[in-house]
């Protein structure tokens, strides 16, 4: 019988404050920087948190699969046979890694099917943690803290509160926001983003670039559970392992669902 995602917590938990700390070796150390095939860089830190991950999940479920960006070359084949797998980011923002501005993440999902269920983000500087289940809730620890439960703002701010890439923007987000209008813009890196709305702190993250399946699961789970919603641009919930595609539409993440934040998009009209 498998085991409720709830009930992995505590175990997700320790892996991804473990693979914190191998991120955090490196961190402090004058670390080389390889560029991979996609152009995106790569340092000692996410291989070492890779090692951590696959080998702590691979203990605590056998037999259940672990697709992690440093292990993306799994043949969709392969993974068109999967009910429930691991879907994991090392080290989500290795570009803020790099500038050491401490915006990065560990980021951990279970997914069932094509849906997240359980999601953990870690950040390893701040020893802070975003957890949660689906049904279950979602809450925020900090280091040596207990955990709180945390939820999603209802309503909007009158004027909301737009989270955004740092290392991210465009055009397309550029006429997002006009049509938006009156509103706060604050810039963060990595899944920090989704945490966000997760707490309440912002009303909205609309990602209108490529980001890949690893970089929003464990986050997306965490934003449902807190209550939020993570959509693509037609409204539909994001969803992972279908077919052969790495990366993800376009989407837009948000805690109250009675905006109607779709229709500000740049061609809403046509929609």
């Amino acid at each position: 019988m498998k085991p409720e995602p709830q009930s992995l917590l505590p175990a997700v938990l320790d892996t991804a404050r473990a693979a914190g700390r191998a991120i955090l070796a490196v961190y402090g150390s004058d670390f080389a920087i390889e560029t991979k095939d996609d152009r995106s860089p790569l340092t000692a830190a996410d291989r070492a948190a890779h090692d951590v991950i696959q080998r702590e999940l691979e203990a605590l479920t056998p037999g259940v699969p672990v697709w992690s960006e440093e292990s993306a070359g799994i043949p969709p084949g392969e993974r068109a046979g999967w009910t429930r797998f691991w879907l994991v980011d090392p080290l989500d923002g290795t570009k803020e890694f790099i500038k050491r501005n401490g915006e990065f993440t560990v980021n951990i999902a279970l997914v069932e099917g094509t849906q997240p269920v359980l999601g953990v983000v870690h950040v390893p500087v701040q020893g802070r943690d975003y957890f949660g289940a689906r049904g279950h809730g979602s809450w925020r620890q900090d280091r040596d803290g207990s955990a709180l439960p945390i939820r999603v703002r209802r309503p909007a701010a009158a004027v909301p509160r737009v989270v955004g890439s740092r290392s991210h923007g465009g055009d397309s987000l550029t006429a997002f926001l006009a049509a938006l209008g009156a509103h706060e813009l604050v810039s963060m890196g990595s899944s920090l983003k989704f945490c966000l709305v997760a707490t309440g702190e912002a009303d909205l993250y609309p990602r209108l670039g490529p980001t890949s399946a690893w970089d929003t699961a464990a986050a997306q789970a965490v934003v449902e559970a807190a209550g939020g919603a993570v959509t693509d641009l037609d409204g539909k919930p994001l969803r992972y392992n279908q077919g052969s595609a790495v990366l993800n539409p376009h989407f837009l993440v948000y805690g109250d669902p009675e905006r109607d934040w779709h229709r500000y998009l740049p061609d809403a009209a046509g929609r």
